[in-house]
This record gives C-alpha cells, structure tokens and sequence, in this order.
C-alpha cells in the first residue's frame, strides 16, 4: 500500500482511542484486579495482549481490497449464524451473569456478537452492491436483507442480547437509507422496528426493571437494585466537575460502579478527567463516525456501490454502539451492556472495532487511488 494514500487523521484517531483505552483500562481495574487476581495490573498485561492482536487483525483486514469481500458477502451471513448458533451448543456455549454469550475452546474465549458485526456488514454492502436498484423502488428490496438479519437476531435475543441487535438493525436500515432507500418505506420499517422493541421489553422483567430505574434511578426502590449502575454512574460524572479529580484518583471504580472498566468505563474517564476529558473523547469518536460516512460518500459519488456500503456500515456500527455506550452512561438511555468502542476493556471488542476502522481505512485508500487516476493521466497528456 501506498503510505501517500493512508487516511492519516483516521489512523491517529484510532491510535489516540486505543490509547486512551489503555490508561483507562488501567486506572479502572487495578483495584478489582488486585482482589480478584491478585496483581493490580492484571487487567493491563490482558489489554496490551489485546491490543497487539487489534493491531494485527487491523493490518491484516486493511490490506485485503473492498472487491474481494464483495465475493464472499453471502459466505460472512452464513459464517454469523453458525457462530451464533454455537454459542447454544451444550459444552461450547458459556453462560456469564446470567447470560449465554460466549464460545469457550481451552482458554480462548469468543463472544460471537462481536465478529458478527464485521461479517454483517460485508454482508449487507455486497446486497446492496447485488440490488442497488430493487432497493431505491421497491419495498421488497428492504425487506429482504432484513429477512436474512431476522436469524441472526432471533439467536442473538436467545442469549439473550438485546442491545446488539438494537446495533445491528439500527446500523442495517440507516445503512439501506444511505444507499437511496425511499423514506417512506423506511419509516414504515421504523414504526414496525420500534413496536418490536416495546414488545422485547415487555416480555423480560428484567428489561422492565431497566427501563423504570431509567425513568426514575433515584427511587427507593429502585436505587440499590435496578438503578444501581446508573445511580453510580453519576455520582462519577458529578464528582468530576469541569476538569476531573486526576488519574487514578476516582472512586466510584472502588467497587461502588460494577463494570467499571467494560461497559461504564466512560463514567470513569468523566471523573478522573472531567467534563473537558470526556468532551475531547466524545469528539474523537464522532470523528471517527463522521470520517467513515464522509468516504463512504466519496467512494458512492464515483461509482463504488460496494466500498460505500461497507464504509457506511462499519461507520455506522461504531457510532451507533458509541452512542449507546455514551447514552448508558450518562442516563440518557437505559441501561445496557455495551462496550465503549476502541476503549473499554475486551478482546472481541477491541479487535472486531480496530477490524471496522482497517476497512473505513482502506475504503478510504482505494478511494484516494482513484482520485488520482485523473491526474495521472493529464501529466501522460502533457509529456505526450
């Protein structure tokens, strides 16, 4: 590859945030790490080995070019299901807080919902490559790639997961909507999108409880059960004020915020730096979000319907993850797992989401390549 053509402002925001993240991770684990395993930077050797890993997933999927994964589109749709159908298989699957979410082998374990994500995305930029113009006239055209998500959405909620198809069917219509799908027949999808996730709610007490402790944390009855995380999670946001109590020197990762350096480790970086330091983390992440759409749109303008999907896509599973992370944290939606895309602690998670900006950065290479078809040939012009 040529470096000239290197999205380098993509390149150092994915090293910024991975960067952070292993501060972060640190500061918010040592204390659990030394309780339960009996060295404080356990939790940090893991990362690093973690992020070796990201790095090597990263240069591995940025230089394989957005046509060959066009040619297995439907390979990676299938490649999903089974993985997620594994996870139900007696002796594989291993069940965490209550949870079936996870392929143990030896000492390697895979959380499927991550991979998944990588794989539904090439799936849906080669459909949208395949029919791009069902897709801007036909209902049909919509239905369809959401029929195929329908099954890996079903095994998903058997685990059950919720947020992640939450991630998955959000990023697959927004990315059918910037592919020039009709708004009238996304909002029909919307509308019927949302009536099933009132139902889901519904069906699950547990869910209920989230969404009542969301509406009021701060009730009685609520305040050490439900709401317990959320209640947490703001005491850290309150004790940070505008510029933070230091590194390393919040309190809420004092085994008063569960989860502290997975999914609420956004809570933390608010407290030990402040508003200032998570604005300045907020932004790079939108960054990332908006660099990604911004060469989808260019790889769309000329012609590269498979490129621009993919881009869209992998932009939109960040984003929408990123936002609901944030939203957790700061109480703006309810709670839920979710990890905190480049940053929080999590093998699956860092490597799937370096996997998603290695293909924003090769979208963002060919796209440079083809810009400069033109030039080229107006300097052979000028030498003929």
């Amino acid at each position: 590859m040529n470096p000239s053509r290197l999205d380098t402002l993509l390149l150092w925001l994915w090293l910024a945030l991975l960067a952070v993240g292993l501060i972060a991770v640190t500061s918010a684990s040592m204390e659990l790490a030394a309780s339960r395993h009996g060295d404080a930077f356990h939790h940090l050797w893991r990362h690093g080995v973690y992020l070796v890993l990201a790095a090597a997933v990263f240069l591995g999927v940025v230089s394989v070019s957005i046509a060959s994964w066009a040619h297995l589109d439907r390979a990676c749709l299938v490649l999903a299901v089974a993985l997620l159908a594994l996870v139900l298989v007696p002796g594989l699957g291993r069940e965490v807080n209550g949870s079936l979410r996870w392929i143990a082998v030896g000492p390697i374990s895979l959380q499927p919902s991550e991979p998944v994500r990588f794989l539904l995305v090439i799936y849906l930029a080669g459909y949208v490559a395949r029919h791009q113009d069902i897709i801007t006239t036909r209902l049909m055209g919509l239905l369809r790639p959401l029929a195929w998500l329908s099954i890996p959405s079903v095994l998903l909620l058997a685990q059950p997961d919720l947020g992640s198809v939450v991630v998955i069917m959000a990023a697959a219509v927004a990315l059918l909507f910037l592919s020039g799908a009709r708004v009238l027949h996304l909002l029909l999808l919307t509308a019927v999108a949302l009536g099933s996730l009132v139902a889901l709610i519904s069906m699950r007490d547990y869910r209920t409880a989230r969404l009542q402790a969301f509406l009021d944390p701060w009730a009685p009855d609520v305040q050490f059960g439900s709401g317990y995380q959320l209640t947490q999670a703001l005491i850290a946001f309150g004790r940070g004020e505008w510029f933070g109590v230091g590194l390393g020197e919040g309190l809420q990762k004092l085994f008063y915020l569960p989860e502290a350096h997975t999914d609420f480790i956004f809570a933390v970086i608010a407290e030990e730096t402040g508003v200032l330091g998570a604005l300045l983390l907020c932004a790079a992440l939108l960054a990332v979000t908006l660099r990604g759409l911004w060469h989808g749109r260019m790889a769309q303008r000329r012609g590269a319907t498979m490129a621009a999907g993919v881009a869209y896509g992998a932009a939109l599973m960040l984003g929408i993850q990123t936002l609901i992370s944030l939203g957790v944290n700061t109480g703006l939606l309810p709670t839920k797992g979710l990890t905190l895309p480049l940053v929080s602690y999590g093998g699956n998670s860092l490597i799937i989401s370096s996997a998603l900006v290695a293909l924003l950065v090769r979208v963002a290479w060919e796209n440079a390549g083809h810009a400069e078809h033109p030039r080229r040939a107006r300097q052979r012009e000028v030498l003929a």
